[in-house]
């Protein structure tokens, strides 16, 4: 009997370990042991009761079947009046996509921007999973220090130094995983700066631990002049309501992206609407 054969790729993807990690700290509760869990970003809180009712009540009022792919109308509009309150930056519900679970997100904007050889600056320390996605999709990973000694923040003029002709993509996490610190407002004019000098350069803004930021309001990159247009925003509800599980998610892209994507879409449906037409005059 012959082996199953995988494709190259899948020895490029690599995995979250802080879920190993948890595996193997439940196991020890199972036999008794007290442990303190730092190794999954989630809050230890339970969903609040309020969510939890609501959920039920959509549950048993039928609402279990297909949406439209981008999410509920009521939802998007819902999620860009909160990103244009939160960010003081004008959101359309056109830009928003719901999805389960922020992943989708990232997973989504590096395939869609990074193909074999193109380079992509992330932080480290940072979440495993960019690099994993990055060299998934034949990328290649240009890390960034995010230093004790500087408070965690970035250096802009590293990141100047990593990003040129080859970069598609930069990658921002502010509130970070796993440090915790949140970009500065002048370290993100600075990246902005960097950014704006390459045309075929995004950035990817991980903003998912927004929520959960108590000192202050962290700074977002869409809210320096021209950013919104070139930045794709991952969050959701995970972390702030402790949704974890619930997988609930959402992103917002630029808006030429999104009438793009939309015109994209409509010519794709006008194509399966001639060829069904035409598979149906044969019969």
């Amino acid at each position: 009997m012959s082996s199953i054969a995988l494709a190259h790729r899948m020895a490029r993807l690599g995995t979250e370990s802080a879920f190993e990690t948890l595996a193997r700290a439940r196991a020890l509760e199972a036999t008794g042991r007290h442990v303190t869990h730092l190794e999954i970003g989630e809050p230890g809180f339970p969903t609040p009761e309020n969510v939890v009712e609501a959920g039920i009540r959509a549950l048993r009022e039928g609402h279990t079947h297909y949406v439209p792919s981008a999410g509920l109308p009521e939802a998007r509009a819902a999620i860009a009046e909160t990103f244009t309150a939160t960010r003081g930056v004008a959101a359309d519900p056109a830009q928003v996509i719901v999805t389960p679970g922020a992943k989708p997100i990232m997973f989504f904007a590096i395939l869609a921007l990074v193909g074999p050889g193109d380079e992509v600056v992330l932080p480290d320390p940072g979440f495993p999973i960019y690099r994993s996605m990055v060299e998934f999709a034949g990328g290649v990973a240009r890390p960034y220090a995010l230093d004790f000694d500087r408070g965690h923040d970035a250096d802009p003029s590293e990141i100047a130094a990593l990003v040129g002709p080859a970069t598609r993509l930069v990658i921002l996490n502010s509130p970070g995983n796993p440090t915790g610190s949140s970009l500065s407002r002048a370290a993100l004019e600075q990246i902005a700066e960097v950014v704006a000098r390459q045309d075929r350069c995004t950035v990817l803004s991980d903003e998912i631990y927004r929520g959960l930021a108590y000192d202050a309001e962290p700074a977002s990159i869409t809210e320096i002049d021209g950013m919104v247009g070139r930045t794709i925003v991952l969050d959701g509800l995970s972390k702030m309501y402790a949704m974890t599980g619930w997988r609930a998610g959402w992103g917002s892209c630029p808006p030429r992206w999104s009438t793009a994507s939309s015109a994209s879409w409509s010519t794709r449906c006008r194509a399966r609407r001639r060829s069904s037409s035409s598979r149906s005059s044969r019969r």
